[in-house]
């Protein structure tokens, strides 16, 4: 399967804006969550984000992995990614290319991030 960007940014943005995902609890996104995306396809970027450390709860939980809260990571790819205007440059920018490893994809919005900001 492969990567989906935009459903790597909704994930986190839809814990990022849950005011109880502090922590104390878990939570099962589904299909509801994301519509037009598989529950397969939910749980894969999600067990994704686990690797690379930008949610933190139980991975291998059953049926479906259980997110409690967002890393440091996962705040830093959002606080470069939220702004819409931000998040299209970024895919204009990578338009043409097969895939895009993590890091370099928030450094590009990281750069953005710096235009936007006049540095």
């Amino acid at each position: 399967m492969n990567r989906d960007m935009d459903l790597v940014r909704s994930i986190l943005l839809t814990v990022e804006a849950d005011p109880s995902m502090t922590g104390s609890r878990f939570e099962a996104y589904n299909t509801s969550h994301f519509p037009g995306h598989s529950q397969e396809e939910i749980n894969y970027h999600i067990d994704l984000l686990f690797e690379a450390e930008y949610v933190d709860g139980l991975p291998n939980a059953t049926p479906q992995p259980l997110i409690k809260k967002l890393t440091w990571k996962g705040h830093e790819f959002i606080a470069a990614t939220k702004d819409p205007d931000v998040w299209e440059k970024v895919k204009d920018r990578i338009k043409g290319v097969t895939d895009v490893a993590f890091p370099v994809l928030l450094d590009l919005a990281k750069a953005e991030v710096k235009k936007k900001l006049g540095l």
